[in-house]
């Protein structure tokens, strides 16, 4: 003790709160690090203590007001997860409200262990005075990398939701990236997801959701994380990536993006690619669906394509949209595409359906239009190419309104050697018209052109019906 400056066997000690002191450094052959000590306002929260040989790694402290969580302490040399990062301190009261302080980041593993996950950042601070808007929150800390013999990545930390405000709600923060799962064996943490806006006098008017975190790369063997999902806002954020897998394993799945207060939903994340030898590309994430009037829907993130061997991921549906208050419906969210499939072997993915549009309301009102279907991926130099995405139904028209028409059908992916064409994806069916005006059905989409070698080009794809009167 007295050579080194910390003990043989022991856990390190605590930081003491309310300081943002660092945990003490855990035992040299086996002992857990501290715990950071939280920040005072305005300070940071304390890093956690690193472990020895074996062991966990300390958490990070908590953030005072305003201030940043503190990191999470390394995992043991041999053996041990990493520390979650503090979380950040809600952010100062005032005219505007102050930012939400950043999550803490999470502690990486030695040569075994898992990395900790980031800290969830801190809400917006709230805003006061006779028009003051809420802070925007704070972003999630990045998970902590895994092991470098086996481990998966730490789990990106959430983002803060933005602060009460008197005329507007602050935007919420974006969600951490997950860690990657950097050894031999191990696969990417999940991103964080998005924090939502917060309350305003004006309903979170023209505010934002956060974006959720993309996830983080899988090891030689392993599989990406999937993306946090966005927060829900007047304009909701986007859906995270996906993380790639690195030599042998499926790209993670994209996050969806936010839905249910907006005007707009948010884009879903694109799906991970497959790895370099041998996997599969991750799903894309599915748009945001709004209930907001003539709100929009998300659009569907696109499917992930494979490496060498493997099959492309199908494209995110897009979403759905809203019914009108006294007017026209909004229109659906375009389907994602379908990812391409392995360069040597491998089957497209299929493209992602489009979104229904939204009904309208009230006489005359009109229903939106359906959301097109993503496009078929193109299959590898070997395999069958993806079929095109239905096209979304069109809404239901208002009193004597018109019907929204459905959404037309993606085109079917392109074989390359040997293979099928993709067929093209059925037109979406149109609205009715309530005793007005039907929608018109959508088009199909064209089928992919066939092998060069071997291969039948892909059906078209059949038309949509028109909605009832």
């Amino acid at each position: 003790m007295a050579l080194l400056g910390r003990p043989l066997i022991g856990h390190g000690a605590d930081g003491a709160p309310g300081t943002g002191q660092a945990g003490g450094a855990g035992g040299i052959l086996y002992g857990n690090g501290g715990n950071g000590g939280s920040g005072a306002t305005g300070q940071a929260g304390g890093a956690g203590g690193a472990a020895g040989l074996i062991g966990h790694g300390g958490a990070g402290g908590l953030g005072g007001t305003g201030a940043s969580g503190g990191a999470g302490g390394a995992g043991g040399w041999l053996w041990g997860n990493g520390g979650a990062g503090g979380n950040g301190g809600v952010g100062v009261a005032g005219d505007p409200g102050g930012v939400g302080g950043a999550g803490g980041a999470g502690g990486a593993a030695g040569l075994w262990g898992s990395g900790g996950s980031g800290g969830t950042g801190g809400q917006g601070g709230v805003g006061g005075g006779k028009s003051g808007d809420g802070g925007t929150g704070g972003i999630g800390g990045a998970g902590g990398g895994g092991g470098w013999l086996h481990g998966d990545g730490g789990a990106g930390g959430h983002g803060g939701q933005g602060g009460t405000g008197v005329s507007s709600g602050g935007n919420g923060g974006a969600g951490g990236t997950g860690g990657d799962g950097r050894g031999l064996s191990g696969s990417g943490g999940a991103g964080g997801r998005g924090g939502q806006t917060g309350v305003g006098g004006k309903v979170g008017e023209n505010n934002f959701g956060g974006a959720g975190g993309a996830g983080g790369t899988g090891g030689l063997i392993g599989n990406g994380g999937a993306g946090g999902n966005g927060g829900q806002g007047a304009i909701s954020g986007a859906g995270g990536a996906g993380g790639n897998a690195w030599l042998i394993g499926d790209g993670g799945a994209g996050g969806n993006g936010g839905d249910i207060r907006g005007q707009g939903g948010g884009a879903g994340g694109a799906g991970g690619a497959g790895g370099q030898l041998i996997g599969n590309g991750g799903t894309g994430g599915a748009g945001g669906t709004v209930t907001s009037p003539n709100g929009l829907g998300g659009a569907g993130g696109a499917g992930g394509s494979a490496g060498l061997i493997g099959h492309g991921g199908t494209g995110g549906a897009g979403g759905h949209s809203a019914q009108g208050p006294d007017g026209n419906g909004g229109i659906g969210g375009a389907g994602g595409a379908g990812g391409n499939g392995g360069q040597l072997y491998g089957t497209g993915g299929t493209g992602g359906t489009g979104g229904k549009g939204g009904d309208g309301f009230g006489v005359f009102g009109k229903g939106g239009a359906g959301g097109t279907g993503g496009r078929g991926g193109a299959a590898g130099l070997i395999g069958d190419a993806g079929t095109g995405g239905t096209g979304g139904k069109g809404g239901t028209a208002g009193e004597d309104g018109t019907g929204g028409n459905g959404g037309t059908g993606g085109n079917g992916g392109a074989a390359v050697l040997i293979g099928n064409g993709g067929g093209g994806g059925a037109g979406g069916n149109g609205g009715a018209g309530n005793d007005g005006t039907p929608g018109n059905g959508g088009g199909g989409g064209v089928g992919g052109t066939g092998g060069t070698l071997f291969g039948q080009p892909g059906q078209p794809g059949p038309p949509g019906q028109p909605g009832p009167a």
